[in-house]
């Protein structure tokens, strides 16, 4: 059954199906990659999809709802992971065709920032774009928490260093993070963050502040 939501149509069984089936189990990664994040990316997704002609809202949604299940496997492989996890659910193939399958697939694996290569379709690009932060506590939250489950044996000042490391390479001048849509927030937020990587003191005291240490 199809039903009219605000930002389109979309088929309610397989809303439901992924809200009951594979939501939960996001409570399996860390706090940076769970539920609170993934709603985040899908409300994004919808909102850079009017930039785009012809998306299918539920496609969208789908790649978006998947897209980060398997980090708590393998987190430097869980785009890849992510994405045979969806390919390989039975009751998608219920839901979509297998050229939609395999946008879907591609659009998951697409999505990881570090990836080298454009995302192949518009549903890669706008999941992608999506995906990066525009608040920067939400990042500093996000990054101390991710630190804090995969590298545990850092001492606190590491952990900071990390944090500062981890920025600079994912946003400075050669950064590997990259937006394929129109995005006034995100670009407010690479402002932002640009004062922080340029002025490290200023850096180490926001990511305490944060992050209450």
């Amino acid at each position: 059954m199809e039903v009219n939501y605000e930002y389109g149509v979309m088929n309610n069984n397989l809303k439901e199906y992924i809200e009951n089936y594979i939501f939960p189990e996001y409570s399996k990664n860390d706090s940076g990659h769970g539920i609170e994040h993934i709603n985040y990316v899908i409300d994004r997704c919808f909102k850079f999809a009017r930039q785009f002609e012809n998306i299918d809202f539920d496609m969208l949604y789908t790649a978006a709802a998947f897209h980060d299940i398997a980090h708590h496997i393998d987190k430097e492989n869980h785009e890849k992971l992510s994405a045979q996890i969806f390919f390989e659910n039975y009751e998608m193939k219920r839901f979509f065709t297998e050229e939609q399958r395999i946008i879907i697939k591609e659009g998951i694996e697409d999505h990881r920032a570090s990836s080298e290569r454009t995302p192949r379709s518009d549903y890669g690009k706008i999941l992608s774009s999506a995906d990066r932060s525009t608040s920067v506590e939400e990042f500093l939250r996000r990054t101390h928490a991710y630190t804090l489950k995969h590298y545990d044996n850092l001492s606190l000042n590491e952990i900071i260093e990390r944090g500062y490391i981890h920025t600079k390479e994912k946003y400075g001048k050669s950064g590997y993070a990259k937006s394929y849509v129109i995005d006034e927030e995100y670009n407010n937020f690479k402002r932002h963050i640009d004062e922080m990587i340029n002025d490290k003191e200023y850096f180490l005291q926001t990511y305490r502040k944060v992050n209450n240490l």
